[in-house]
């Protein structure tokens, strides 16, 4: 459900990760409904996100990865592209009732695909499967934003000492496609 809030503070969120209050403009407001923190273990550049029952996911992670391509479109997957090629990137994914407010900021890479879900559950894929799940609540059609900091900064860190953690911080926003 999407609140109509005409002028609430709402929390936004930054890049560094701190929150900050913004005054609504009188249009509808997405209600976050869940966030989840991970650590995505990166390899070759590369991780993904893909439904938790693999049966249903036609070409599995990291099959057709493409390489220099921010974010990738699969069907019932997506890929992303680290500055970084062996490290743990930080990883906040969050689950919307609609559409949230795209955050400004200093993000060195965004994107946007269409997600489909048959399970509601998002398993994350680096050097293997994650355990930890991404809870949509519901199957479905979703759009998904990825906006990326610290690319240039970890691609630096792990050409020069080899690996990372933390240094590369995706947000990941999940919302219901409308129509």
């Amino acid at each position: 459900m999407v609140a109509w809030i005409p002028r609430a503070l709402e929390l936004c969120a930054l890049p560094s990760g701190k929150r900050v209050g913004a005054w609504g403009r009188g249009k509808a407001v997405a209600t976050l409904l869940g966030e989840r923190v991970l650590d995505a273990r990166v390899e070759f550049r590369s991780f993904g996100f893909q439904e938790s029952d693999e049966s249903v996911v036609p070409v599995p992670f990291p099959d057709d990865f493409r390489w220099g391509v921010f974010l990738q479109e699969h069907v019932r997957r997506f890929d992303l592209f680290s500055a970084g090629h062996t490290h743990t990137a930080s990883v906040t994914a969050r689950v919307w009732d609609g559409e949230p407010d795209a955050a400004e900021g200093a993000w060195e890479e965004r994107a946007e695909i269409d997600y489909e879900s048959v399970t509601g559950d998002v398993a994350l894929w680096g050097s293997g499967r994650s355990q930890d799940l991404i809870r949509l609540g519901k199957a479905g059609l979703w759009r998904v934003r990825v906006r990326c900091v610290g690319r240039a900064e970890v691609e630096r860190v792990t050409r020069d000492t080899g690996t990372a953690y933390g240094v590369e911080r995706y947000v990941i926003d999940f919302w219901p496609k409308a129509g």
